[in-house]
Protein backbone atom coordinates (compact mmCIF):
# COMPACT_ATOMS: atom_id res chain seq x y z
CA UNK A 1 0.00 0.00 0.00
CA UNK A 2 1.53 3.30 -1.27
CA UNK A 3 1.90 6.45 0.88
CA UNK A 4 -0.53 8.12 -1.35
CA UNK A 5 -3.29 5.70 -0.83
CA UNK A 6 -2.62 5.92 2.72
CA UNK A 7 -3.24 9.14 2.85
CA UNK A 8 -6.33 9.25 1.00
CA UNK A 9 -8.04 6.63 3.02
CA UNK A 10 -7.17 8.71 5.92
CA UNK A 11 -8.90 11.99 4.56
CA UNK A 12 -12.50 9.51 4.10
CA UNK A 13 -11.98 7.79 7.48
CA UNK A 14 -11.19 8.02 10.90
CA UNK A 15 -9.11 5.69 13.16
CA UNK A 16 -9.47 2.99 10.32
CA UNK A 17 -13.92 4.00 11.15
CA UNK A 18 -15.96 5.63 8.00
CA UNK A 19 -19.04 7.49 8.04
CA UNK A 20 -19.57 8.43 4.07
CA UNK A 21 -22.50 9.81 3.26
CA UNK A 22 -23.47 9.17 -0.20
CA UNK A 23 -25.24 11.54 -2.02
CA UNK A 24 -25.66 10.43 -5.66
CA UNK A 25 -29.03 9.69 -5.47
CA UNK A 26 -29.54 13.03 -7.87
CA UNK A 27 -28.65 11.13 -10.81
CA UNK A 28 -30.68 8.00 -10.12
CA UNK A 29 -33.69 9.78 -8.51
CA UNK A 30 -33.65 13.25 -9.69
CA UNK A 31 -33.43 15.79 -7.08
CA UNK A 32 -35.42 14.41 -3.83
CA UNK A 33 -35.43 15.97 -0.81
CA UNK A 34 -32.05 17.08 0.91
CA UNK A 35 -30.70 16.55 -2.40
CA UNK A 36 -32.23 20.71 -3.94
CA UNK A 37 -30.08 22.31 -1.39
CA UNK A 38 -27.17 19.92 -1.86
CA UNK A 39 -25.10 22.50 -0.34
CA UNK A 40 -26.69 23.28 2.97
CA UNK A 41 -26.73 18.82 3.26
CA UNK A 42 -23.32 18.58 2.85
CA UNK A 43 -23.14 21.31 5.34
CA UNK A 44 -25.07 19.78 7.97
CA UNK A 45 -23.37 15.90 7.54
CA UNK A 46 -19.99 16.70 7.75
CA UNK A 47 -20.76 18.98 11.01
CA UNK A 48 -22.39 16.45 12.31
CA UNK A 49 -18.89 14.16 11.58
CA UNK A 50 -19.75 12.25 8.26
CA UNK A 51 -15.83 11.06 7.61
CA UNK A 52 -16.55 11.76 3.62
CA UNK A 53 -19.42 13.02 1.23
CA UNK A 54 -19.73 10.60 -2.18
CA UNK A 55 -21.42 12.82 -5.42
CA UNK A 56 -21.16 12.03 -9.13
CA UNK A 57 -18.21 14.60 -10.53
CA UNK A 58 -20.74 17.33 -11.81
CA UNK A 59 -21.73 18.48 -8.02
CA UNK A 60 -18.40 18.68 -7.10
CA UNK A 61 -18.07 22.68 -7.28
CA UNK A 62 -21.42 22.32 -5.01
CA UNK A 63 -19.85 19.96 -2.82
CA UNK A 64 -16.38 21.23 -1.79
CA UNK A 65 -16.94 25.20 -0.17
CA UNK A 66 -19.55 23.45 2.25
CA UNK A 67 -17.62 19.85 3.43
CA UNK A 68 -15.88 21.10 6.50
CA UNK A 69 -12.35 19.34 5.77
CA UNK A 70 -14.13 16.09 5.02
CA UNK A 71 -13.32 13.75 2.49
CA UNK A 72 -14.74 13.09 -1.23
CA UNK A 73 -15.63 10.68 -3.43
CA UNK A 74 -16.34 11.04 -6.57
CA UNK A 75 -19.14 7.70 -8.07
CA UNK A 76 -17.84 6.55 -11.46
CA UNK A 77 -21.54 4.75 -12.37
CA UNK A 78 -25.12 4.76 -12.53
CA UNK A 79 -28.54 4.65 -13.73
CA UNK A 80 -32.34 6.39 -13.23
CA UNK A 81 -35.13 4.71 -11.79
CA UNK A 82 -37.24 5.69 -14.89
CA UNK A 83 -34.97 3.83 -16.81
CA UNK A 84 -35.16 0.03 -18.97
CA UNK A 85 -33.18 -1.57 -15.67
CA UNK A 86 -32.16 0.28 -12.99
CA UNK A 87 -29.44 -2.80 -12.16
CA UNK A 88 -27.56 -1.35 -15.22
CA UNK A 89 -25.01 0.40 -13.92
CA UNK A 90 -23.14 2.97 -16.60
CA UNK A 91 -19.60 4.24 -16.33
CA UNK A 92 -20.01 7.99 -15.79
CA UNK A 93 -16.39 9.29 -15.36
CA UNK A 94 -12.93 7.92 -15.04
CA UNK A 95 -10.16 7.76 -11.84
CA UNK A 96 -8.35 10.73 -13.76
CA UNK A 97 -11.79 12.98 -14.24
CA UNK A 98 -12.62 12.01 -10.02
CA UNK A 99 -9.20 13.57 -9.42
CA UNK A 100 -9.96 16.34 -11.30
CA UNK A 101 -12.65 17.08 -9.66
CA UNK A 102 -10.74 17.05 -5.90
CA UNK A 103 -11.63 13.46 -5.14
CA UNK A 104 -10.21 11.43 -2.42
CA UNK A 105 -11.69 8.42 -3.47
CA UNK A 106 -13.91 6.70 -6.10
CA UNK A 107 -16.74 4.33 -6.17
CA UNK A 108 -18.59 1.82 -7.99
CA UNK A 109 -21.51 -0.03 -7.87
CA UNK A 110 -21.55 -3.68 -8.63
CA UNK A 111 -25.00 -5.78 -8.61
CA UNK A 112 -22.93 -9.18 -8.33
CA UNK A 113 -25.76 -11.96 -9.24
CA UNK A 114 -27.45 -9.70 -11.65
CA UNK A 115 -27.52 -9.99 -15.54
CA UNK A 116 -25.05 -6.83 -15.86
CA UNK A 117 -22.55 -8.74 -13.65
CA UNK A 118 -20.26 -9.66 -16.51
CA UNK A 119 -19.63 -6.11 -17.65
CA UNK A 120 -19.93 -4.93 -13.82
CA UNK A 121 -16.57 -7.21 -13.60
CA UNK A 122 -14.86 -5.65 -16.01
CA UNK A 123 -15.36 -2.00 -15.03
CA UNK A 124 -14.27 -2.50 -11.24
CA UNK A 125 -10.96 -4.46 -12.57
CA UNK A 126 -10.51 -1.56 -15.29
CA UNK A 127 -10.91 0.50 -12.76
CA UNK A 128 -8.49 -0.67 -9.61
CA UNK A 129 -5.61 -0.97 -12.18
CA UNK A 130 -6.27 2.80 -12.92
CA UNK A 131 -6.92 4.06 -9.05
CA UNK A 132 -3.77 2.08 -8.38
CA UNK A 133 -1.82 4.31 -11.04
CA UNK A 134 -2.80 7.19 -8.68
CA UNK A 135 -2.72 5.51 -5.26
CA UNK A 136 -6.65 6.41 -5.42
CA UNK A 137 -8.77 4.49 -3.12
CA UNK A 138 -11.64 2.46 -4.74
CA UNK A 139 -14.88 2.24 -2.45
CA UNK A 140 -16.83 -0.95 -4.34
CA UNK A 141 -20.04 -0.94 -3.59
CA UNK A 142 -21.21 -4.53 -3.56
CA UNK A 143 -24.66 -5.94 -3.81
CA UNK A 144 -26.38 -9.61 -3.80
CA UNK A 145 -28.71 -8.54 -6.51
CA UNK A 146 -30.11 -10.85 -9.04
CA UNK A 147 -32.39 -13.52 -10.40
CA UNK A 148 -33.22 -15.39 -7.41
CA UNK A 149 -30.73 -13.95 -4.88
CA UNK A 150 -31.71 -12.79 -1.62
CA UNK A 151 -29.42 -9.42 -0.89
CA UNK A 152 -29.88 -10.30 2.88
CA UNK A 153 -28.29 -13.70 2.46
CA UNK A 154 -25.00 -13.64 4.64
CA UNK A 155 -23.61 -16.20 1.94
CA UNK A 156 -24.85 -13.99 -0.80
CA UNK A 157 -23.29 -11.30 1.14
CA UNK A 158 -20.23 -12.52 1.68
CA UNK A 159 -19.65 -13.46 -1.51
CA UNK A 160 -20.10 -9.88 -2.99
CA UNK A 161 -17.40 -8.57 -0.74
CA UNK A 162 -14.90 -11.35 -1.50
CA UNK A 163 -15.48 -10.46 -4.96
CA UNK A 164 -14.48 -6.82 -3.96
CA UNK A 165 -11.41 -7.82 -2.62
CA UNK A 166 -10.60 -10.36 -5.87
CA UNK A 167 -10.42 -7.33 -8.35
CA UNK A 168 -8.60 -5.19 -5.93
CA UNK A 169 -11.36 -2.69 -4.14
CA UNK A 170 -9.48 -0.68 -0.94
CA UNK A 171 -13.42 -0.80 0.85
CA UNK A 172 -16.40 -2.50 0.26
CA UNK A 173 -20.07 -1.64 1.30
CA UNK A 174 -22.42 -4.21 1.30
CA UNK A 175 -26.26 -4.42 2.35
CA UNK A 176 -27.11 -5.46 6.39
CA UNK A 177 -28.15 -9.35 6.42
CA UNK A 178 -30.59 -8.16 9.31
CA UNK A 179 -28.62 -9.13 12.79
CA UNK A 180 -25.27 -9.02 14.30
CA UNK A 181 -24.04 -12.79 14.26
CA UNK A 182 -25.05 -13.32 10.63
CA UNK A 183 -23.15 -10.35 9.77
CA UNK A 184 -20.12 -11.92 11.30
CA UNK A 185 -19.76 -13.95 8.18
CA UNK A 186 -19.65 -11.22 5.82
CA UNK A 187 -16.88 -9.52 7.44
CA UNK A 188 -15.27 -12.66 7.72
CA UNK A 189 -15.37 -13.04 3.83
CA UNK A 190 -12.90 -10.09 3.42
CA UNK A 191 -9.70 -8.44 4.52
CA UNK A 192 -11.28 -5.17 3.30
CA UNK A 193 -13.13 -2.47 5.71
CA UNK A 194 -16.59 -3.62 5.10
CA UNK A 195 -19.06 -0.52 5.45
CA UNK A 196 -23.06 -1.09 5.18
CA UNK A 197 -25.74 0.68 2.63
CA UNK A 198 -28.73 2.34 4.65
CA UNK A 199 -31.75 1.51 2.26
CA UNK A 200 -34.42 2.62 2.29
CA UNK A 201 -35.12 5.88 5.21
CA UNK A 202 -36.69 3.69 8.68
CA UNK A 203 -37.24 5.38 11.89
CA UNK A 204 -34.54 7.10 13.85
CA UNK A 205 -34.26 3.59 16.50
CA UNK A 206 -34.25 1.44 13.20
CA UNK A 207 -31.64 3.23 11.39
CA UNK A 208 -29.19 3.85 14.67
CA UNK A 209 -29.71 0.11 16.02
CA UNK A 210 -29.18 -1.39 12.22
CA UNK A 211 -25.82 0.82 12.95
CA UNK A 212 -25.23 -0.39 16.05
CA UNK A 213 -25.71 -4.35 14.96
CA UNK A 214 -23.59 -3.97 12.20
CA UNK A 215 -20.70 -2.52 13.82
CA UNK A 216 -21.18 -5.56 16.07
CA UNK A 217 -21.00 -7.76 13.06
CA UNK A 218 -17.49 -6.64 12.26
CA UNK A 219 -18.38 -3.75 10.32
CA UNK A 220 -16.09 -1.11 9.88
CA UNK A 221 -18.33 1.75 9.48
CA UNK A 222 -21.31 2.81 6.99
CA UNK A 223 -22.21 4.33 3.76
CA UNK A 224 -25.60 6.00 4.30
CA UNK A 225 -27.59 7.68 1.70
CA UNK A 226 -31.36 8.61 2.40
CA UNK A 227 -31.82 7.52 6.02
CA UNK A 228 -29.70 10.91 6.53
CA UNK A 229 -29.74 13.15 4.00
CA UNK A 230 -33.54 12.38 3.36
CA UNK A 231 -33.74 13.18 7.40
CA UNK A 232 -36.07 16.29 8.58
CA UNK A 233 -32.30 16.85 10.58
CA UNK A 234 -29.69 15.66 8.44
CA UNK A 235 -27.13 16.69 11.03
CA UNK A 236 -28.48 15.29 14.12
CA UNK A 237 -28.95 12.13 12.73
CA UNK A 238 -25.03 11.76 11.55
CA UNK A 239 -24.71 13.19 14.86
CA UNK A 240 -26.08 9.81 16.06
CA UNK A 241 -24.62 7.53 13.79
CA UNK A 242 -21.41 9.08 14.18
CA UNK A 243 -21.74 8.29 18.55
CA UNK A 244 -22.12 4.43 17.44
CA UNK A 245 -19.25 4.24 14.69
CA UNK A 246 -16.86 6.33 16.39
CA UNK A 247 -17.92 6.52 20.16
CA UNK A 248 -19.07 2.89 19.75
CA UNK A 249 -21.93 4.31 22.02
CA UNK A 250 -25.31 1.66 22.24
CA UNK A 251 -28.33 3.17 20.29
CA UNK A 252 -30.23 4.35 22.89
CA UNK A 253 -27.05 7.00 24.08
CA UNK A 254 -26.22 7.84 20.57
CA UNK A 255 -30.14 8.73 19.58
CA UNK A 256 -29.97 10.90 23.03
CA UNK A 257 -26.56 12.54 22.41
CA UNK A 258 -27.95 13.72 19.22
CA UNK A 259 -30.90 15.03 20.81
CA UNK A 260 -33.53 12.49 18.71
CA UNK A 261 -34.89 11.14 21.65
CA UNK A 262 -35.90 12.72 25.41
CA UNK A 263 -32.85 12.60 27.71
Amino acid sequence: MTAGLNARLDRISTDDRYLIVPMDHGLTMGAVQGLKDIEATVDGVTAGGADAVLTQKGVAPRVHPNKNGAGYIVHLNGSTTIGPDENDKRLTATAEEAIRAGADAVSLHINVGSTYEPKQIEDLAELTGEADRFGLPVLAMAYARGPDVDGTDPEALGHAVRFAEELGADVVKTGYSGDADSFEHVCESTRLPVVIAGGSKGSDRETIEMVRGAMDGGAAGVSMGRSIFQHDDPEAITRAVSAVVHEDRDAEDALRAAGLVQA
